[in-house]
């Protein structure tokens, strides 16, 4: 058997199927490399074979979601705790190893490496229940809403193929009426015959707001358009289909949306998240997923630097004082205090005050909304320090 060691670094190329983790010692030598199915039989052996070679295990992983969820939960039961190696980081590192060829066990070698030579990684939290269940809601959302905006750029697309005048009409990413209208008319020759009239009862018989409103402005572009296109009825069926689909795929939204909200407002800080303008349900539930344990931020300037709204400096020869956005941070982290902050904006308060002197001092749009969000997330980190929730008047004043 083989003399057991004081530390060792496992690096864990992370995959659906299987991973493949390789273990190296003090001095860089392998003592551990093998391919492991993504199964808890497999991931326990091999986990107690890699606990048996050193008192101290330091783990890494290339992959942080689904793929490595079972084996990041396997090594949080027994006590161990991973770091996050990004892949372009472990690309650039391959770079300082002998040999060009790109397998498994070689990145799994260059993932335990860099977790040897660096530590400033970020440590892996295994989700707590409710987290866990906001991070599948909140995803399982944004492939609904990015179905959606697929299906609604397909639909434009064929529609304009055969009726120009009626794609245009309508904003058809939030009208639902113009969606209604399609399920049943797609060419200009069947909205003329059906008339005004009829066609606006036939849209209120379907519950659309403004059915004449919608029907006068389907017939006004039927009357621009007096010529069949070839490809019209193989092209309406397609839209009416299309059109069914988007709608379906809106109640689901309605649904799962209601969810997450409901879900979100059981976390014990929900009310003082909601309670910053701009931060609905649907952001505050993104927000912890993307923000992990909000003890791990030290300050705000903490929580800001982590949604990439801290600038770096990246000086170079007589080049000095040039800020620019990091590269590492949390995109999705970022994405919840940009969206926020925009939506914030656009009532009048204390946001948009500060949105518009930044705009007077010469910022572009996104300049000072980026600014605005690093202020907010100052006032979130110090709300959710406090236990209190926003209010317009700063504490100090209403004491007074």
């Amino acid at each position: 058997m083989s003399e057991r060691r004081a530390q060792a670094w496992a690096g864990v190329d992370a995959g659906k199927g299987h991973h493949w983790a390789a273990v190296v010692d003090e001095t860089g030598a392998t003592l551990w490399s093998k391919k492991i199915d993504n199964d808890e039989s497999a991931i326990l052996s091999a986990l107690g074979e890699i606990l048996d070679l050193a008192d101290e295990v330091h783990w890494a992983v290339d992959i942080s979601g689904t793929s490595s969820a079972l084996l990041l939960a396997l090594l949080a039961a027994h006590g161990q705790q991973a770091v996050y190696v990004p892949g372009r980081t472990v690309n650039r590192m391959s770079g300082a190893y002998r040999g060009e060829a790109k397998t498994d066990a070689r990145d799994a070698y260059v993932i335990a490496e860099t977790a040897r030579h660096r530590s400033d990684f970020t440590t892996i939290d295994v989700p707590a229940q409710l987290a866990a269940d906001l991070a599948l809601l909140t995803a399982h959302r944004a492939d609904l809403v990015a179905d959606r905006v697929r299906m609604i750029n397909r639909l434009r697309d064929v529609l304009t193929g055969v009726f120009p005048a009626l794609e245009r009409a309508f904003d058809y990413s939030s009208h639902k009426g113009a969606l209604v209208l399609l399920t049943g008319y797609q060419t200009p020759a069947a909205i003329r015959r059906r008339g005004r009239s009829r066609l606006t009862a036939w849209l209120a018989k379907r519950g659309v707001r403004g059915a004449d409103a919608v029907a006068a402005t389907a017939l006004e572009a039927a009357q621009a358009q007096q010529t069949a296109l070839p490809g019209e009825d193989v092209a309406a069926q397609i839209v009416a289909g299309l059109a069914e689909q988007i709608l379906t795929l809106d109640d689901r939204l309605k649904r799962i949306d209601k969810q997450i909200s409901e879900t979100f407002r059981t976390h014990p800080q929900a009310e003082i998240i909601e309670s910053l303008p701009g931060m609905g349900p649907i952001l505050g539930a993104e927000f912890i997923v993307a923000a992990g344990d909000l003890a791990a931020y030290a300050d705000a300037g903490h929580l800001a630097s982590a949604a990439g709204l801290v600038p770096v400096p990246r000086d170079s020869g007589r080049r000095t004082g040039n800020l620019h956005r990091p590269k590492r941070y949390s995109r999705r982290l970022r994405r919840v205090f940009y969206m926020s902050a925009q939506t914030s904006m656009m009532r009048e308060g204390t946001n948009r005050d500060f949105y518009l002197k930044k705009r007077g001092e010469g910022c572009k749009h996104v300049q000072a909304v980026i600014a605005l969000a690093r202020r907010r997330a100052s006032v979130l980190w110090a709300l959710l320090r406090d236990g209190r929730i926003f209010t317009s008047v700063p504490p100090l004043t209403q004491a007074a």
